[in-house]
């Protein structure tokens, strides 16, 4: 596992434009949006805009041509502003990237211009109401019918469901088992495709979440994103880099509720003093940050290595996942503590950061599911 390397030029003046955006663009709203369950699409595009609409995208095909290295400082700096939306926009990344590693040149050129414009948003559906951690049993299937297939079934907890113009579905094509699954490409307006009520939800209330309901849903065949039986590991590759993009998350969120509470007890005074010169208090916002800057090393290797091909790879993705969104909402939740009753009102915007952190330690495969991956990387030449 090889150190991680300093940032370069170009990376420093990405973080540099992306920041801006997410102060700009993102934070100032970011608690209005929480409060209205407001899906902000027109800031969506101007992110887009900045070339983060298709950041993995060759450039070829109307992307940024950046790679995973570079965009977990896109996530973690967007996140800062809101995490929320700057989940959704690494989902939205991860659909737009599968289809550019997996599609045919007919399905690039019709689906990547706008993906990357964000004119088209994209949303992922694998997991469904009885396969979430066991997403192989997934039971959403697609029948071969002359030239085209029909896909019956539904699909939970999809981010930017009802509001995404495109969705990655995996569904059964074959037997049991992740053999028998392959990956379609759904447009929301084919028939057959309806959507369920948006979800309440503890935090990331800025994005929709709904179930994506297929009933008969009749597509042509180069709507098959790859061959079919390819669809789990399709699905797998995809959410490698998927759970690199949450873990920024993060970071981010996590970074945003430690500059303020620096910032907060900078402000405040108690018995004669400022908050801030209490060594015991001192010593909390000591410990975050290291446990930031650990996470935020984990994630630069994992990202570097998922770049060069490593082995590895997989197995470091799962470490970074589980221990960035462990660490980021416990940095999250010690920075509400340290604001007292102010970081429980909503328009100091802590408590959100705490909300919108809190699933990420769930959606791209749960912790769990990362220490399983983890361990079954340790013991396999043992067994």
């Amino acid at each position: 596992m090889s150190a991680v390397t300093t940032l370069t030029e170009d990376q420093l003046a990405l973080a540099e434009v992306t920041l801006d955006f997410a102060q700009e663009q993102l934070a100032p709203y970011a608690v209005a949006w929480d409060q209205d369950k407001h899906f902000p699409v027109d800031v969506i595009r101007r992110a887009a805009a900045l070339g983060l609409g298709g950041v993995y995208v060759r450039e070829e095909h109307g992307g940024s041509g950046l790679d995973r290295a570079d965009g977990v400082l896109v996530f973690e700096t967007l996140a800062t502003g809101c995490p929320s939306i700057a989940g959704y926009l690494s989902i939205h990344n991860m659909v737009a990237w599968m289809i550019d590693r997996y599609g045919d040149p007919a399905q690039r050129a019709r689906w990547l211009p706008g993906l990357c414009s964000a004119e088209t948003l994209g949303s992922y559906c694998l997991t469904e109401p009885g396969a979430g951690s066991d997403a192989a049993a997934l039971r959403t299937r697609a029948e071969p019918d002359g030239d085209h297939y029909v896909l019956s079934g539904v699909k939970q907890f999809i981010s930017g469901a009802g509001s995404s113009d495109l969705y990655i579905v995996l569904a059964r094509t074959g037997g049991g088992g992740p053999g028998g699954i392959s990956a379609f490409v759904v447009e929301r307006g084919d028939p057959g495709v309806s959507f369920g009520a948006n979800e309440r939800k503890m935090g990331w209330n800025a994005q929709p979440t709904r179930q994506v309901v297929l009933d008969g849903v009749r597509i042509p065949a180069d709507r098959r994103l790859g061959a079919e039986g390819d669809g789990f590991r399709i699905a797998m590759h995809g959410l490698n880099g998927g759970r690199l993009g949450i873990a920024a998350c993060s970071l981010g969120g996590a970074q945003s509720a430690l500059d303020r509470s620096l910032a907060h007890l900078a402000d405040r005074e108690a018995f004669g003093a400022r908050l801030l010169d209490a060594q015991a208090l001192q010593f909390r916002l000591a410990d975050m940050a290291t446990e930031l800057t650990a996470a935020r090393a984990l994630v630069r290797q994992a990202a570097e290595a998922l770049d060069r091909g490593d082995p590895q790879a997989v197995q470091l993705c799962a470490m970074a996942k589980r221990f960035a969104t462990d660490t980021g909402f416990s940095v999250a939740d010690r920075a509400l503590q340290l604001h007292g009753g102010y970081g429980y009102l909503s328009e100091y915007g802590i408590e959100k950061i705490v909300r919108d952190l809190r699933v990420h330690r769930i959606l791209e495969g749960t912790n769990e599911i990362m220490n399983v991956i983890v361990a079954r990387g340790l013991t396999e030449s043992l067994r």
